[in-house]
C-alpha cells in the first residue's frame, strides 16, 4: 500500500481486508468502464443530483474503483466550497462503513450501495454529526416548501439515535446549509424510511426509534417489505427468517410482524426546520 492510498483510506475509514483489496484496485490502470463511470461522477459533481448515478456500462468492482479515484476531487470540492475538512471527512467515510456492512451481509469484499454512495460524490450529500442530509430540489408538496429545496435526511447505522444526538444534527444542519449554499434555502427536511412506519412506534413507544420518528409528520406509507429485515439484521430478502436473532425488543417486533402476516411500510415524512 502506498503512502497516498494510505492517506486515502484514512480519509474514507477504509480498513483491514477492505483496503488491501482497495488497493489491489488501484494497482493498475482504470478500465474502460471505471473511466465511464469516472465520467459520470464527474457531470454530476456539483448538480444536486436527486437520485443514483446510472450504471454507465460499469460492474460493481468498477464502481467501487472509479468512487476511489474520484472522492479525492470531492474532497477538493468541498474544500473550495469552503466546508471543514472534518465534515468533508464524515461524509466520505460512509464509503469505508458501506464496504463493511457489504462484507457482513454478503461474506465478501464488494459495494452493492455504490449507487448510495454516488450521492455522496455529487457534492450535496453530508454528515453532520449523527445524521445525514441531502440538498435537493423540492420532491413534495408541503406547506413550507415554497422556496423549492429541502433536505432528505438519512440515518446511518453507526451510533444512537438518541433524542440529544438527533437534535444537535439537526442544529448543526440549520447551520451549515444556510452558511455554505445560502442561494437554495431548504425550511422541510423529509424522510423516508421504515423507522417511519407507524407500526413501529406503537409497538415500541418508548423507543429513541420511536421518538425520532414523532418528529415528522408523515405524509403517506408504501409496502416495503424486507427494508425492516434488512437494516435490523442486515440480510436481503425474507428467507430463513426463523434463524434470525430475537435477543432485542426491536428484533422480535420485526419479526413478529412479519410472522403474524404483516407487511412493513416505508413512512414518507416532512418536519419544518
Amino acid at each position: 500500500m502506498t503512502d497516498s492510498q494510505k492517506e486515502l483510506f484514512d480519509l474514507l475509514n477504509i480498513v483491514g481486508p477492505d483496503a488491501t483489496e482497495c488497493s489491489k484496485l488501484l494497482s493498475g490502470e482504470p478500465s474502460t468502464g471505471v473511466l465511464s463511470a469516472l465520467t459520470t461522477l464527474r457531470e454530476r459533481l456539483g448538480t444536486f443530483p436527486q437520485g443514483d448515478a446510472p450504471g454507465s456500462g460499469a460492474d460493481e468492482s468498477e464502481w467501487i474503483e472509479a468512487l476511489l479515484r474520484f472522492a479525492p476531487e470531492v474532497h477538493r470540492y468541498h474544500s473550495s466550497l469552503g466546508i471543514p475538512p472534518d465534515i468533508s471527512a464524515a461524509t466520505l467515510a460512509d464509503l469505508g462503513l458501506q464496504l463493511r456492512i457489504n462484507r457482513r451481509v454478503h461474506g465478501r469484499f464488494g459495494l452493492d450501495t455504490w449507487g448510495w454512495m454516488t450521492l455522496h460524490m455529487a457534492g450535496n450529500l453530508f454528515r453532520l454529526g449523527r445524521l445525514q442530509f441531502h440538498l435537493v430540489p423540492l420532491q413534495r408538496d408541503t406547506a413550507v416548501g415554497a422556496s423549492g429545496w429541502e433536505l432528505g435526511v438519512h440515518i446511518p447505522e453507526d451510533g444512537s439515535l438518541s433524542p440529544a444526538l438527533v437534535d444537535a444534527s439537526f442544529a448543526e444542519a440549520r447551520a451549515f446549509f444556510p452558511r455554505y449554499f445560502p442561494d437554495k434555502p431548504a425550511p422541510v427536511a423529509t424522510c423516508d424510511s421504515w423507522m417511519l412506519d407507524p407500526y413501529l412506534a406503537r409497538h415500541l413507544p418508548g423507543s429513541n426509534i420511536a421518538s425520532f420518528a414523532r418528529r415528522f409528520t408523515v405524509d403517506r406509507c408504501t409496502d416495503a417489505p424486507t427494508d425492516a429485515v434488512y437494516f435490523t439484521f442486515r440480510q436481503r430478502g425474507l428467507d430463513n427468517l426463523e434463524q434470525l436473532p430475537r435477543d432485542t425488543s426491536l428484533q422480535r417486533v420485526v419479526l413478529e410482524r412479519i410472522d403474524d402476516g404483516g407487511t412493513w411500510q416505508l413512512g414518507h415524512g416532512h418536519l419544518c426546520l
